[in-house]
């Protein structure tokens, strides 16, 4: 696993947990020397996780969109900055580069980059894996939900089974090292 793409929040959250975890992941990616593509932001978790690959000697690669480079605040300090026209463009760009994807807490654009990358893999577009860091239990309700959707037939059980969850950064990284996907048919 060469580079990881991690989504997370521009804001800090409410604990202080939230912060830390994420420069701790910074952290561990480069003691592993994995590198770290993101959404180019030096504000909230992403600038903590960035600040925590390069203070630890690693590499970060930031894809921010022009028009959010001054409302996120772009990273003046990463290994290299793409600046992107689109959402479109970012997200392509991550998922190119990315040999698999982590979500920590953060809003409705962290869900919504991660739940497109976990829909490619249940179509087979990409056999990546696709994990939520699950700091302060941030994550329980969605798997609830993924349970609910699956009770309610709208998602196979195996699919539940893609999404690698773990509490700790370091028990995550092993999981995606070890990951050994499989592409599920939909329709049989």
């Amino acid at each position: 696993m060469k580079t990881i793409a991690v989504y997370c929040g521009s804001s800090c959250g409410t604990d202080p947990i939230y912060v830390q975890e994420a420069k701790r992941l910074g952290q561990l990616l480069a003691r592993e020397g994995i590198d770290l593509v993101y959404g180019g932001s030096n504000v909230g978790c992403m600038g903590a996780v960035a600040d925590g690959v390069l203070e630890s000697g690693g590499k970060a690669i930031g894809v921010i969109p022009e028009k959010l480079s001054n409302v996120e605040i772009a990273h003046d300090k990463l290994t290299k900055l793409h600046v992107v026209n689109t959402m479109h463009e970012r997200k392509a760009m991550m998922a190119d580069y990315a040999d698999g994807f982590i979500a920590l807490p953060g809003g409705t654009g962290t869900l919504e980059e991660w739940f497109e990358v976990f829909t490619w893999a249940q179509i087979g577009y990409h056999n990546k894996p696709c994990a939520l860091l699950n700091i302060n239990n941030y994550y329980d309700p969605i798997m609830t939900l993924f349970d609910h959707m699956i009770e309610q037939g709208f998602v196979k059980p195996a699919y539940r089974d893609l999404v690698v969850i773990e509490n700790a950064p370091e028990k995550l990284l092993q999981r995606l090292k070890d990951y050994q996907g499989e592409y599920i048919d939909k329709w049989q």
